[in-house]
């Protein structure tokens, strides 16, 4: 298997990337294609942050490449405003880069 990078994708209403009104009900069950579509593209969904009452969101994949993460919006539909390949800052990860 290739090695996986981190991305974050954006989504927002105002910018017509993220559907307005969307029920957690049907957010539910779109959730269930962008599942599908992640594993047809080889990209692991680690974690998605939904404001519904803002009309935005923050996807949270694991993909060889951004590339993998467009084609992903693509099949089920969704326009994104940003791709960002981005890496992890937490205690563990700083704790182990200074103790190599």
């Amino acid at each position: 298997m290739a090695p996986l990078k981190f991305f974050i994708d954006t989504h927002d209403a105002a910018n017509e990337t993220f559907p307005a009104g969307i029920s957690p009900e049907a957010f539910a069950g779109f959730h269930a294609q962008y599942e599908e579509a992640c594993r047809a593209e080889g990209v692991v969904s680690l974690r998605i942050h939904v404001g519904f009452e803002e009309g935005r969101a923050f996807c949270f994949t694991m993909a060889p490449d951004a590339e993998a993460v467009k084609r992903v919006h693509q099949r089920v539909g969704l326009p994104f405003d940003q791709i960002t390949e981005v890496v992890t800052s937490t205690p563990g990860d700083l704790f182990f880069v200074r103790a190599a």
